[in-house]
């Protein structure tokens, strides 16, 4: 994988920011995330009437990396409406945990730091192949 382009990603998160839907909180929120296989995937937040039904722009990128042929997440950048650095919440980190490789890097608040920095001890996909549900299985 090639140097990661930090400038590129900012940029990607800016422009998913800019179609963000958010007209109840006003707070639009943009995510761009570097794929295994080089592409760029984005998303950014949609909400709802429904507040609880509204979309995080993690859950749009997920999504976006599904339809344009999976892979795994290399490096993740996330802005506010201020093209600010901002942290994905819990939630969204452990979807973001899902889809990214050992490592994956995350531009953060206090600077570059890994998925497991920022969700140490989660659990992911590994912990479903032990356990209970491997039992199960034999």
């Amino acid at each position: 994988m090639a140097e990661i382009n930090w400038d590129e990603l900012k940029a990607a998160a800016i422009k998913a920011m800019r179609s963000s839907y958010s007209p109840y909180s006003h707070f639009p929120v943009g995510a761009a995330a570097l794929v295994d296989d080089g592409r760029i995937v984005s998303g950014c937040n949609v909400e709802n009437a429904s507040y609880g039904v509204g979309l995080c722009a993690e859950c749009g990128l997920v999504s976006n990396l599904a339809m344009t042929g999976g892979g795994k997440l290399v490096a993740f950048y996330c802005v506010d409406g201020a093209e600010n650095i901002l942290m994905p919440c819990g939630r969204c980190r452990q979807l973001l945990f899902e889809f990214s490789q050992e490592g994956m890097l995350l531009q953060t608040t206090t600077g570059i730091k890994t998925i497991e920095q920022v969700l140490p001890d989660a659990f992911g996909p590994r912990d479903l192949e032990t356990g209970f549900n491997a039992q199960e299985r034999n």
